[in-house]
């Protein structure tokens, strides 16, 4: 019987590392066909594989070109095809060492072995100390959206060429990053801001995606030790005890936006924090969105139906499973699916379940009621 079955269907290009795809399900059956792999018959090309919950996850069985180029199967234990269903709260990847961090804007992080992340991916930091009393703890804990450059460096949107960061080398014991699998879990979220520039109009950057949207109307919470506190909701000295809201008039990128708020007479913001100052309990500086203006959706442009909301976590739009939604709206962004990995055959090494970078893989995936 299938009267309540999912199915679903797709395609994307791979990058050679792990693709996630969101589905309003988490299925149980999963098919890939790569049709790069399968166009040009060559050794390890994997054109063809399948996966059931009954080989558990990252398992599955793949058909793979042997040296002849023969078509032949195998089967893949580990980073293979996984489902997934994330929680109320951060989930996270595996710990990578970090082997340094320069003093620069942005700043370039390295890693000791190949991190597999990509461009719009979130990460945190931790144990980023070169000594008892310098490094850049200042940075830890703080979610950042990053921009890869290659297959063991990124950067992240912070400024550590400042006089109380100290550069990372020699892969520090404890210094680590790891990947926040599902970021946006609702969105728009409170983002860290890592730079202000003031003007008549105030330009926000942050450190990780904003989602924010024109028209968005927003609050500050600045702690005093990085200035301009003068952006901060409270207090209003002419209604006490009414915040004062500004509002998103540009969205330049997805990790700057300009809001009405005019700062030319504010002290500046300053992200040159101590390192003595994390052991005092640093607080980072905030943008938070409030009120009835917020984010979700798109301008409705005739027919039925507004689109789902979406996010923004760099260059392209990421759509939510949600249904859709009215420009205004907060939404829920609780992400499930399933994963296929860039694990590889346990015979066929080289071979790849996810392919190589540029492949085009079609998929199918069910969820079945019987």
């Amino acid at each position: 019987m299938t009267e309540y079955s999912k199915i679903a269907r797709g395609t994307f290009t791979s990058t050679g590392a792990a693709k996630a795809i969101y589905l309003p399900f988490q299925p149980n059956i999963i098919r890939m066909t790569n049709y790069t792999a399968a166009a040009t018959p060559a050794q390890n090309g994997c054109p063809f594989a399948n996966w059931d919950v009954g080989m558990g996850q990252g398992g599955g069985v793949m058909q793979i070109f042997n040296a002849t180029p023969v078509l032949t199967t195998d089967n893949i234990t580990t980073n293979g095809f996984s489902t997934f269903r994330a929680g109320l709260d951060f989930n996270f990847g595996a710990q990578i060492q970090i082997s340094g961090i320069t003093k620069a804007s942005p700043a370039v992080v390295t890693t000791a072995s190949a991190h597999g992340y990509s461009t719009g991916d979130v990460v945190l930091f931790q144990g980023l100390a070169q000594s008892s009393t310098t490094g850049m703890q200042q940075i830890a804990g703080i979610p950042f959206t990053i921009t890869v450059t290659g297959s063991t460096t990124f950067t992240i949107p912070w400024n550590t060429n400042q006089s109380n960061y100290t550069a990372l080398s020699g892969s520090p014991t404890g210094a680590y990053v790891k990947k926040v699998l599902y970021p946006f879990l609702y969105a728009p979220q409170g983002s860290v801001v890592s730079a202000v520039t003031t003007g008549t109009t105030t330009t926000i950057d942050t450190a990780m995606a904003h989602n924010l949207v024109v028209g968005q109307e927003v609050a500050f919470r600045i702690p005093s030790s990085w200035g301009m506190t003068q952006l901060n909701s409270l207090p209003n000295t002419t209604i006490p005890g009414s915040p004062i809201y500004g509002y998103v008039t540009a969205v330049t990128d997805y990790n700057t936006v300009i809001v009405n708020i005019d700062s030319s007479s504010y002290t500046a913001f300053n992200s040159n924090q101590t390192f003595a100052s994390v052991a005092a309990g640093l607080s980072f500086p905030m943008i938070v969105p409030v009120g009835d203006v917020n984010s979700g959706g798109v301008a409705y442009s005739g027919g039925n139906l507004y689109p789902s909301p979406y996010t923004i976590p760099a260059a392209a739009q990421v759509p939510s499973i949600n249904g859709p939604g009215i420009l205004g709206c907060f939404f829920n962004n609780t992400r499930q699916g399933f994963v296929i990995g860039a694990g590889t055959a346990v015979t066929l090494t080289s071979a790849v379940l996810v392919g190589a970078n540029s492949d085009v893989i079609f998929w199918e995936a069910m969820l079945t009621d019987m």
